[in-house]
């Protein structure tokens, strides 16, 4: 049966950068892996069979702004001479309530927008940081 107080909180989550610096303006990351499918028909049956074939990363950063830091990073690619920014993220989940803490990390992360102005007359200023990474693991697990 599930108890209710296990279920982790998200108000306890961090993004940590690649040299482990909190970035408390952060207020969510979301970070997902598609896998890409191949359909297979198979001899004699009507359902089509499917082999893994593709792994693609994707995830956003959301926040309040608070300085142009990272946008600044983001923004190398503007230069023909610069390289991207590619980086890495530690997003870590630890609620004291939980059943422990889990940590996963981003590998290769690159931007794919750079959010270069936004704003509303009487509201904090927000931003949405969308990327793209190749490759993941989980650092630290939950087990009951």
């Amino acid at each position: 049966m599930l108890d209710p107080s296990k279920t982790i909180d998200g108000s306890y989550g961090k993004l940590l950068d690649a040299d482990g610096n909190w970035m408390t303006n952060v207020t969510g990351v979301t970070a997902d892996v598609a896998i890409g499918m191949e359909e297979i028909p198979i001899a004699g049956d009507r359902w089509l069979g499917h082999k893994p074939t593709t792994l693609k990363g994707s995830g956003s950063i959301n926040g309040f702004l608070v300085t142009t830091t990272f946008m600044e990073k983001i923004m190398a690619i503007t230069n023909n001479r610069s390289a991207p920014f590619f980086t890495e993220l530690i997003v870590t989940l630890d609620d004291p309530a939980a059943y422990g803490a889990y940590r996963a990390r981003l590998k290769n992360v690159t931007f794919d927008k750079i959010p270069l102005a936004g704003y509303e007359h009487g509201t904090t200023v927000k931003q949405e940081l969308t990327f793209v990474f190749s490759g993941s693991e989980l650092l630290d697990k939950i087990n009951a």
